[in-house]
């Protein structure tokens, strides 16, 4: 779940597959001339998420238009219409307001993107040295792994990196939660978080610190995935289980654009897949639009069937 354009995101695959569908009547286009809004959020695998939405909603008849939205602002957009889709939603991280408008049927939640994904804690495996009986999170607990993650800014207590403050984050629950001896300190951006990372990596310097995958540093950069403590209450306050990722929209789409609603509604998206189209326009520097347009190219047997049962 996750803010800055997901910096670099490596790993292999964004396939989309086709959701098995009853057959039926196709659905009219409806306002093909009225543009579909599609939130562009902060991190890459959502810009190439909905970046392939957005070039087969074209290939449908649509017109296309991405808007820069923030994870948690986005729910307003798209409850009063504003934004029409936002087809990348992991719902671990969706504040207050998303239930509310759900609840009032403002939105439509349409269904899983299909994003196999990962969320915890990780360390670059040598910390498996420094910290003996890693990955179990007791390991953490023990006096000179605290040491060794202690900073000035942070001691006699360890330091916990962070997402940055605006994402949210269970990681300073969960750690007084279990009365862990560390300060949660949140990065500046996506892009602090991967330069930490690989700044660890290659000096050897301690870290714990929050992340997700889909993420290309997961495939750049040797790292464990911390076995976390029990959860004390079962909620997202305070437990850390890797997100379902999901397809919503505006309660009015599907009257306005009835089509576009089938194609999204089968839309999923491959997380190797999307890894790799990561890598190409993070760490390649290749234009997302080509890069998907590429992607497109090569699979029309995969996506050409949801176009054409959509469309009729």
């Amino acid at each position: 779940m996750l803010k800055s354009t997901i910096t670099k995101s490596a790993g292999i695959g964004l396939a989309l597959l086709l959701a098995a569908a009853a057959p039926g009547q196709a659905a009219e286009l409806g306002a093909k001339d009225e543009p579909i809004k599609l939130a562009m959020l902060e991190w890459t695998g959502a810009h190439i998420s909905t970046h392939i939405a957005g070039q087969l909603l074209e290939k449908l008849g649509y017109k296309v238009e991405y808007v820069t939205a923030g994870n948690f602002p986005q729910f307003s957009g798209l409850a009063d219409g504003t934004l029409s889709a936002s087809v990348e939603i992991w719902l671990n991280n969706v504040g207050d307001i998303f239930p509310k408008v759900l609840a009032e049927k403002k939105i439509e939640d349409i269904g899983s993107l299909g994003l196999k994904t990962q969320e915890g804690w990780i360390y670059p495996k040598f910390m498996e040295q420094v910290c003996p009986g890693l990955p179990d999170w007791k390991a953490l607990d023990k006096p000179e792994c605290v040491q060794a993650l202690s900073t000035p800014e942070t001691a006699p207590k360890g330091r916990f990196l962070d997402y940055p403050a605006d994402w949210g984050s269970r990681a300073a629950t969960i750690l007084a939660d279990n009365d862990m001896p560390y300060i949660a300190v949140p990065a500046g951006s996506e892009g602090a978080l991967v330069a930490e990372l690989e700044a660890s990596e290659a000096a050897k310097t301690p870290l714990i610190m929050m992340f997700w995958g889909p993420h290309y540093a997961l495939a750049e950069n040797d790292v464990g995935w911390v076995k976390m403590p029990p959860c004390k209450e079962q909620n997202n306050e305070h437990c850390i289980t890797p997100p379902d990722v999901d397809k919503v929209v505006w309660s009015g789409f599907g009257a306005k654009w009835p089509a576009a609603l089938e194609f999204l509604k089968k839309l999923q998206v491959d997380a190797t897949t999307q890894q790799k189209m990561m890598l190409a326009v993070d760490k390649k520097g290749q234009d997302i639009d080509a890069v998907v347009k590429g992607w497109i190219n090569k699979n029309e047997a995969v996506w050409k069937p949801w176009v054409e049962a959509a469309k009729g």
